[in-house]
């Protein structure tokens, strides 16, 4: 459950599960297992509902004999750890955030070992490096977490009371690691952390995520590379010289800005202006010409008044974001914002200036999409859906953004993985329609 650092959690502990002789599978439509394990999210309420709700779905499946034994994990389990053991007295064993490793090396520690030996990823050398984690995702590409936890402290987040300080990961172990996934067929790399440009400053003494992803762009092997979760305070402006000389490294960037309004931002904590965020923007895309922002943004944060929200429309306005998530506030216990705020907006409040923002977006996103029709692009395939090839360029990032979808009955001998330059012919509020022009493309 959850967002995709809980994806590479779960991948990591599947890996170790299956070399101590565990089959496993994920996210099966039909599961037949032994064992269910559920890793949740504990981030905002909708999604800590939609954890409990899966726990007790198979809390029942274990009542009807379906199941022999009930796991939870994660982040949900982590922070809510007595009361859900009070609650739901279905599931045999609870493990926090970090304690994945435990499921394997303690709870299920007697599985007997397989014989067999993992198949070779197709493409991939006869005998690649050894990978720990078992992808999820298709197998062109992957999500790389390049830290744990935050320092930020945002008066609406919990994340820093669930995952604890910011941590990050040794480069060289990084950077062997998208090694090892290259050697598996692995193309494209999504990197991830909570706050991506924090990177280093716990074990370098400097921000560090401008030269790991420099020396990662030169890995060959790694086509594309994909940066998320950046946080707009102290930018380290290194990183977009890096995004320039490098064409393997997408002209994207995700980074999540929450509000414009100096009283929002300030009772946020978020540490930065108006003026600063207007001026950061216009920067980024002055240096990277052509880049397409990622970024959320929060309503009906306590205090917000008419004319704040107004101003956030505004500079929605103005900025013109290729893509763009939002989301009301809602109270987190432990937060800084819970303890000392009163959640005054009413819901019905909250819910309209989301959709009246959302309707902003919409005609953005549709202008941006349309503003495509005639040019050329190089998109990879991800999978077929019916009648379309369904692809993206290095403007998508995979699930969140717009797909290209190319008739099958145009292209039927694409391949799944490969990259195709494609004429785009139509678009709609989100996604692009195209044909593919070249099949022979090396990058």
């Amino acid at each position: 459950m959850g967002c995709s650092k809980n994806l590479v959690d779960s991948e990591q502990l599947m890996g170790l599960l299956q070399s101590k002789g565990w089959q496993v599978t994920h996210d099966s439509p039909n599961p037949e297992g032994e064992v269910c394990i559920v890793n949740t999210c504990g981030f905002i309420g909708d999604a800590k509902e939609e954890s409990i709700n899966m726990i007790l779905a198979q809390g029942q499946r274990k009542l009807n004999g379906q199941l022999k034994k009930l796991i939870v994990m994660g982040c949900l389990s982590e922070r809510y750890l007595a009361d859900l053991e009070a609650e739901i007295p279905e599931v045999d064993a609870w493990y926090g955030k970090f304690d994945w490793a435990g499921v394997a090396n303690d709870y299920l520690k007697d599985a007997a070992p397989r014989q067999d030996k993992p198949a070779v990823a197709e493409g991939a050398d006869a005998e690649p490096a050894p990978v720990q984690r078992v992808l999820t995702t298709p197998p062109h590409y992957a999500y790389v977490k390049i830290s744990e936890g935050c320092d930020r402290h945002c008066a609406y987040c919990a994340i820093p009371l669930i995952t604890g300080h910011h941590r990050s990961r040794p480069m060289e172990q990084i950077l062997e690691e998208v090694r090892q996934l290259v050697a598996c067929g692995v193309k494209e790399f999504q990197i991830i952390a909570q706050e991506l440009t924090y990177y280093g400053l716990d074990l370098y003494h400097r921000r560090a995520i401008a030269e790991l992803i420099d020396r990662m762009a030169n890995i060959p092997g790694v086509l594309w590379i994909r940066l998320h979760y950046a946080y707009p305070t102290d930018f380290p402006w290194e990183l977009l010289d890096v995004m320039r000389r490098h064409d393997n490294v997408c002209k994207y960037l995700d980074i999540a800005l929450q509000h414009i309004a100096d009283p929002v931002l300030s009772a946020m904590h978020r540490h930065i202006s108006k003026d600063e965020t207007y001026a950061l923007v216009e920067r980024i895309r002055r240096e990277v010409p052509g880049i397409h922002l990622r970024t959320t943004l929060m309503v009906g944060f306590p205090g917000e008044t008419e004319e704040a929200f107004q101003e956030l429309l505004e500079f929605v306005r103005w900025a013109r974001f290729e893509r763009m998530g939002a989301f009301a506030y809602s109270e987190e216990d432990g937060t800084y914002g819970a303890q000392h705020y009163a959640d005054d907006i009413p819901d019905e409040v909250k819910q309209a200036r989301l959709s009246k923002l959302m309707r902003v977006q919409q005609r953005i996103s549709a202008d941006v999409q349309e503003a495509k029709v005639g040019s050329q692009m190089l998109v990879m395939l991800d999978r077929r859906e019916g009648d379309y090839w369904v692809a993206r360029t290095e403007y998508d990032s995979p699930e969140v953004d717009p797909e290209v979808l190319i008739p099958v009955q145009q292209a039927p001998q694409l391949e799944v993985g490969c990259f195709y330059q494609a004429q785009i012919q139509r678009a709609d509020d989100f996604d692009l329609y195209a044909n593919i022009i070249q099949t022979d493309i090396e990058i």
